[in-house]
């Protein structure tokens, strides 16, 4: 498509359609081939943006994943159970508190990543080479893409 020609709707479609069915497929061989992968997404969404800014206050990961604020407290409040975050005094605002990535939740932010690279490795092996030099070009552009789509970093 020329630059500066928007694309169409039909572009948009056909990608939120590939994004939702990677996620689906990718979610479920996991649970396939890994039964011990039971973190809920919305925790394991929690756990990258601590690993990428840590520590941080509640309301500040609630802006980043666009919750309310109440809905991050409950799951911090379950991952603090299972002993994948901390919260403790902001040291920067005693009046706040700030979640941190324990060790355990980095570890299982880890074992989580590998077992989905392999995953996508197996299948991306799969393809012939022209498919996987589709893809290897097509993820600068994707890459942009969620950039823009992520507003918070503007």
């Amino acid at each position: 498509m020329p630059s500066g020609i928007p694309s169409s709707g039909a572009d948009a479609r056909l990608l939120a359609e590939a994004v939702t069915r990677l996620r689906r497929a990718l979610r479920a061989s996991i649970r396939t081939e890994y039964p011990w992968e039971t973190l809920p997404m919305a925790q394991v969404e929690l756990l990258q943006v601590l690993a990428e800014h840590s520590p941080a206050r509640v309301g500040d990961l609630a802006m980043r994943q666009r919750l309310a604020t109440s809905t991050v407290s409950g799951l911090i409040g379950q991952m603090m159970t299972s002993g994948l975050v901390a919260r403790a005094v902001d040291p920067a605002d005693r009046r706040a508190s700030a979640v941190t990535l324990t060790e355990a939740g980095q570890a299982q932010l880890d074992a989580w990543a590998r077992a989905h690279e392999q995953r996508i490795d197996t299948a991306f092996a799969a393809l012939d080479e022209a498919d996987r030099t589709a893809v290897r070009d097509a993820l600068p552009a994707l890459f942009r893409l969620a950039e823009h789509l992520d507003d918070t970093t503007r």
